[in-house]
């Protein structure tokens, strides 16, 4: 699983930036955008988005 971000519903805060501990996500454009390759799992962005746009696939 690794998590995903729906565009249409991130603010851009950066909650999700600061949380990751394997610096998985980055903004562009305003947006977070979440590195498969680096994400493990752990769904600390999920339970730390405010605006709930991360789930895990």
């Amino acid at each position: 699983m690794v998590a995903v971000v729906d565009k249409d519903k991130c603010t851009g805060c950066e909650s999700c930036v600061d949380i990751c501990p394997a610096a998985a996500i980055e903004m562009q454009d305003g947006i977070a955008v979440v590195d498969a390759d680096l994400c493990i799992d752990c769904e600390s962005c999920v339970d730390e988005c405010p605006a709930e746009a991360i789930r895990m696939e």
